[in-house]
């Protein structure tokens, strides 16, 4: 298998302008200033990718009073984000990257490994960006199912206001 690019906490975290649900272009610089998770999920309306987008809708509140913006990105198009955020009632920006230019600068696109065979992708990976720009955490083939759980108790320790969950 051939090895992707990985990020890793201190890197630069790569520039990137998409189009949101709603056809409106989101940049990454529109968050300098503050914390945002950035994550990399297959396809909307999936279970795997429901399930994750209603955890991070789940606990926005508690993520965004601790200073933490959150963003998701797919290779799918704009019409059918707009689609999966009103089914899911999602109140976070979801961007469309169908030429997979800004999955593969994050190292959330190329081969993996699925059900015992190599595929290639969108590979499951979640970035908290700080303020500066820069990398803070990156997870890459994170679960769909418990990530968000997880993350804030990664996060607890380091972020005050921040609760390490249930």
């Amino acid at each position: 298998m051939t090895e992707n690019l990985r990020l890793s906490p201190g890197d630069p975290a790569p520039a990137f302008t998409l189009p949101d649900a709603d056809g409106k272009d989101v940049s990454l610089s529109d968050f300098r200033g503050r914390k945002v998770i950035v994550y990399f999920y297959p396809a909307a309306s999936t279970p795997g990718c429901t399930k994750q987008a209603c955890d991070f809708r789940d606990n926005l509140a508690e993520l965004e009073g601790a200073g933490i913006e959150v963003v998701g990105i797919s290779p799918d198009k704009p019409a059918k984000l707009a689609k999966f955020r009103d089914a899911e009632k999602l109140t976070f920006p979801l961007l469309s990257d169908p030429d997979k230019e800004v999955l593969t600068a994050y190292g959330a696109f190329g081969e993996k490994m699925m059900y015992g065979k190599k595929v290639t992708g969108v590979i499951r990976s979640t970035f908290l960006v700080d303020e500066s720009g820069n990398i803070e955490v990156a997870q890459y083939n994170v679960k769909a199912t418990g990530h968000v759980a997880k993350l804030r108790r990664d996060l607890a320790t380091r972020l005050p206001g921040l609760s390490a969950g249930d």
